[in-house]
């Protein structure tokens, strides 16, 4: 059986590099460093691990908490901005953040 292609994730993957693995994961992906889960991709859409300090930047920028249905809403993750996910180095720089 072929797997099917995600043309999300597979962008996703190509601006991260390598050192990071993706995983399927409940419908969507997970994106390990080191076996340390720092991200999900949820139908096209890419969201990082946050803490206290660096979820302002996200929230500061409009971002949405990762919201799986209509009964559940993540604390932790926050959606990557768009003009973050569209260039590299800055992503790679909030990927570290995440999987500290």
């Amino acid at each position: 059986m072929r797997k099917k292609r995600d043309s999300f994730r597979d962008y996703v993957s190509e601006q991260l590099g390598d050192g990071v693995e993706i995983r399927p994961m409940f419908g969507g992906y997970g994106l390990y460093r080191s076996e340390r889960f720092f991200g999900i991709v949820f139908k096209s859409r890419l969201y990082f691990k946050t803490g206290p300090l660096s979820r302002k930047k996200y929230v500061d920028r409009g971002m949405k908490p990762f919201k799986p249905n209509a009964r559940m809403t993540s604390k932790t993750y926050f959606e990557v901005p768009a003009d973050v996910l569209e260039d590299r180095d800055t992503l790679r720089g909030w990927a570290l953040e995440a999987a500290r």
